[in-house]
């Protein structure tokens, strides 16, 4: 199996097909942001929904998470991870937010928290990203598909958390956890195919539980239909000591013209005790700009 070179311990802005266009004179400036909250829920220890491992959160833990959210302020969040919508407006409250939630059947939800004035369509979940069979007993997340915009200019997102355990691996990796990761790329190219049919700029954003290398399969995968833009291929992310980034924010169709330079940034935890990523996140913020025509 190929791995990728040693992190670098810095950000570097890497694009993989396109470039930028002029900013438009009007442009309205848009932070992205993409947070895995790491098993956000209150749930009793021992619920049997939980894993034996997973501490649930305290109130203490949501204060300290959502003076971090205050800090990251952004205008599109893709959260990973959130167990009720009530959790997810705690960090990121009414009116400055309108929190939307997955409807899967399970602890790990996606969910989006959209700032207050901006128009929000919410279209079915994509479903088709969790493979398993209908009669398994659990099942993966499905993608959150929101249309955001300001009545001039609309971005479509799209909210995902892909399977753990297949961080490196390629299609011919006969591991279990990547056998089900590239059927649910197999799914996400199609919805991909769909936004350039139809000539709609998107951001495909979330934990892809894995490092899109500069060649990787993956990535090639995603791209077949049209070139994309994803910031953090063949990155490191400063988050709990630097490694690959799982978590990407990538763009196609018009929103690859919309990317702000030298706009990927990371916000780390003021917190370096790594016994408190279980009150924190494993994972960091990971945001980007845009410039909306």
């Amino acid at each position: 199996m190929s791995r990728l070179p040693r992190p670098f311990v810095f950000l570097l802005m890497v694009l993989i097909t396109g470039g930028h266009m002029p900013m438009m004179a009007h442009a309205m400036p848009l932070r992205l942001s993409t947070w895995n909250l790491d098993w956000l829920t209150t749930r009793p220890a021992g619920d049997r929904a939980l894993p034996d491992d997973v501490r649930p959160r305290d109130m203490a833990d949501i204060v300290r998470l959502a003076r971090y959210a205050a800090r990251l302020h952004p205008d599109i969040a893709a959260l990973e991870e959130v167990d009720t919508p009530e959790l997810a407006a705690r960090l990121f409250p009414a009116p400055d937010y309108r929190i939307l939630i997955s409807g899967d059947g399970v602890v790990q939800k996606t969910a989006l928290a959209v700032r207050g004035g901006l128009i929000v369509t919410r279209h079915p979940d994509v479903r088709a990203i969790d493979v398993y069979p209908p009669d398994a007993p659990r099942h993966l997340r499905s993608g959150l598909d929101v249309t955001v915009g300001d009545g001039r200019a609309s971005l479509r997102v799209l909210v995902i958390h892909l399977k753990a355990g297949c961080r490196d691996g390629a299609p011919d990796d006969r591991r279990p956890a990547c056998r089900t990761l590239y059927r649910q790329v197999a799914a996400l190219t199609d919805w991909i195919m769909e936004r350039q049919d139809e000539g709609e700029p998107f951001a495909i954003m979330g934990d892809f539980n894995h490092m899109l290398g500069p060649g990787d399969a993956m990535l090639a995968m995603l791209g077949e239909n049209g070139p994309l833009v994803a910031p953090t291929v063949g990155l490191a992310s400063p988050c709990w000591g630097g490694n690959y980034f799982i978590d990407h924010i990538v763009l196609g169709d018009q929103a690859r013209q919309w990317l702000h330079p030298d706009s990927l940034r990371v916000m780390t935890y003021r917190e370096h005790d790594p016994t408190l990523q279980s009150r924190l996140s494993d994972h960091c913020p990971v945001s980007i700009g845009l410039d909306m025509p």
